[in-house]
């Protein structure tokens, strides 16, 4: 390592060990996360989630405290006041810290609590400002789309020419793509499949792939203040979360490969979901369901793990709903497999989750499967109601 500016201790190709983990260093973030869960479990009594690494959960008598961590800004949510208060003046002990109240801001996102409503709404409204400002669209048209219905971005679409290539070397396609890639990972759900479809050409962009940034930047125009809403009311204690899943068969031009997409949603909206291109190339759409399942049941699997270290117990299987019957019957019965033995053992797994009771696969027609979202690029009306449903309001 070099030695830091403004301190100079011997000749230049002195090497200096480092005794202490400091920030910016590559063994930091590592150092601060030993140092953290050593003062929050063995001085506060906090218990460590190994299946959320950064999310730490601490319980007295009948009131709990969650308290998650981004590197170093951390939130408590506890049923208790008072316990909160305690917690925080016991932390001050081995950190300085700023206690910055109720939150209203987090990690560039927006936290509005109505206690009277019973609602919690997340919105990036200013992240999506400053996007548009930095890449000069903040004065454009609107659209009511993330990318053009039916439109299928391929290789082929790249510069073929040294004068294509040339053209498009200061295009900022990197990194816009990485912005919004942020954006639909944290509270915009609606954008993620035409940001997953994005990245697949980050190595080599064309203009296409930049008109549809443009395009999307120009939706995110009219939909900047869409925010993800929670409402207590629709919380249902019996099955806590309600899990989608879907597939778009070969909708890859390039390879024939399918695009997978699921969302869990807890109080009437989106927690987890994903728009993720599948890594073998599925012979029929029941193929693509079934893996597109797997990917769905693993995460289930996980958010049932999480909540049950929230205090929340599922009893029973848990709803995966799918639109595939075909699917369906080769999760639930072996003996449908036939035509699919050449998968991978590790889509077994599937089956063993509904064999043993924790996933039960369930039918939805399709024109009320929320996935549909994550799997191709829809008409207005179809994105309305796909919005609608993961708690997206405008």
């Amino acid at each position: 390592m070099r030695q830091p500016d403004g301190f100079v201790l011997g000749g230049r190709n002195m090497v200096c060990k480092l005794n202490k983990g400091i920030y910016g260093t590559k063994q930091g973030v590592h150092a601060w996360q030993i140092k953290l869960r050593q003062i929050l479990v063995k001085e506060l009594g906090f218990s460590a989630i190994y299946s959320a690494g950064s999310v730490f959960v601490y319980r007295s008598s009948n009131d709990l405290v969650l308290l998650p961590f981004h590197v170093d800004d951390g939130t408590f949510a506890s049923s208790s006041h008072e316990l909160n208060k305690m917690l925080v003046v016991r932390l001050a002990h081995f950190f300085k810290l700023h206690d910055l109240g109720l939150t209203e801001f987090l990690l560039g996102i927006a936290v509005k609590q109505d206690l009277v409503a019973g609602t919690v709404e997340l919105s990036q409204r200013q992240y999506v400002i400053e996007i548009l400002d930095r890449f000069a669209m903040s004065c454009c048209a609107s659209v009511t789309t993330p990318m053009a219905p039916g439109l299928r971005l391929s290789r082929a679409d790249s510069p073929q020419t040294d004068e294509e290539h040339a053209a498009m070397i200061d295009v900022p396609y990197g990194n816009a793509v990485g912005t919004l890639l942020y954006l639909a990972t944290s509270t915009r759900p609606d954008i993620s499949f035409t940001v997953a479809t994005l990245c697949r050409f980050i190595a080599n962009l064309g203009v296409k792939h930049w008109n549809v940034v443009e395009h999307l930047l120009r939706y995110l125009q009219g939909m900047k203040d869409a925010r993800l809403v929670y409402r207590h009311d629709l919380f249902d204690l019996r099955t806590i979360f309600t899990a989608y899943c879907d597939a778009d068969h070969a909708g890859n031009a390039d390879n024939g490969r399918s695009t997978s997409g699921y969302a869990l949603l807890i109080a009437g909206a989106a927690v987890s979901w994903s728009s993720r291109l599948q890594t073998i190339t599925a012979l029929s759409t029941t193929e693509a369901e079934y893996v597109a399942a797997v990917d769905a049941g693993k995460e289930v699997a996980w958010m049932r793990q999480l909540l049950h270290k929230f205090g929340f117990t599922l009893s029973g299987p848990l709803t995966l709903a799918m639109d595939d019957q075909s699917a369906i019957s080769v999760a639930k019965n072996p003996e449908h497999h036939g035509r699919m033995k050449h998968l991978d053992l590790r889509f077994d797994w599937l089956h063993n989750a509904v064999d043993d009771g924790r996933i039960a696969p369930g039918f939805v027609p399709t024109a009320q499967q929320v996935a549909d979202i994550f799997t191709k690029s829809l008409v207005h009306a179809d994105m309305q109601r796909c919005r609608e449903s993961l708690g997206i309001v405008i």
